[in-house]
């Protein structure tokens, strides 16, 4: 048989046994006389082989393994491999959905896709408009992306509890206007400090370099007299956590 007359008994591409060949999986015939590839039965039952493997969702690697002579690795065992493996993407698929579906149910402006330990935080957290909350709620996505994230929600949840917070946030935007001398901002830094948890704190990471870069960026987004009172916050905790 010819390339294109084993092509369509196998039902391949003649394109695809020749890339069989280039890649060794198919070894080359002999050739006749005029030059064409002469194939044989046994050729067409490797191909037929070949095909049904590729089907089934194994990679060239994976079928020359199957159709190795010694070395290679039993049919079954690879078929189970190939099982658990399109289990994974399986489960990893539903979770996927899962976040999506919960994106999708969102109301407009919501903080997007979080992970199931921030989810439940944000849930414990008392309503509010208060800009400097939905400040908190922001940074606590980035949080989400480290590896300390799930460790600080468990330990947020009591801070989120106390019902004095939504008053703190409040007094932290009447600052928005103030100048960064306004008297109101030290009580309101002690404040705040004083509602942190000592072991929230002690899981902060010690990495300066992280945490000055962090806490430059952070002042940048609140006005004057409200960066103050972060600042002041940020060295109370460093403070207490040397203490």
């Amino acid at each position: 048989m010819r390339i294109g007359e084993i092509a369509a008994l196998v039902g391949l591409t003649t394109r695809a046994i020749r890339h069989y060949h280039h890649v060794g999986l198919l070894p080359e015939p002999e050739r006749l006389s005029n030059g064409y590839r002469a194939y044989g039965v046994r050729d067409a039952i490797l191909l037929a082989r070949v095909r049904r493997l590729s089907e089934l969702g194994l990679s060239l690697d994976e079928v020359r393994d199957v159709l190795a002579d010694d070395a290679g690795r039993d049919l079954a065992e690879v078929l189970e491999e190939l099982d658990a493996d399109l289990a994974r993407q399986e489960a990893d698929i539903q979770e996927r959905r899962r976040r999506l579906s919960a994106l999708i149910a969102e109301p407009p402006g919501a903080t997007g896709p979080v992970s199931s330990a921030l989810a439940v935080l944000l849930a414990q957290a008392p309503s509010t408009d208060s800009p400097s909350a939905a400040k908190d709620r922001d940074y606590l996505t980035l949080l989400d992306a480290t590896s300390t994230g799930q460790e600080m929600f468990a330990l947020l949840g009591r801070l989120v509890a106390d019902p004095g917070i939504v008053e703190l946030y409040e007094r932290l935007d009447a600052l928005a206007e103030a100048p960064s001398d306004d008297p109101r901002i030290a009580p309101l830094a002690a404040d705040l400090a004083a509602a942190v948890p000592d072991e929230l704190i002690a899981a902060i990471p010690e990495d300066g370099a992280v945490v000055t870069g962090l806490k430059e960026a952070l002042l940048a987004e609140y006005a004057p007299a409200q960066a103050e009172v972060i600042s002041r916050l940020m060295d109370a905790f460093t403070q207490r956590d040397r203490g």
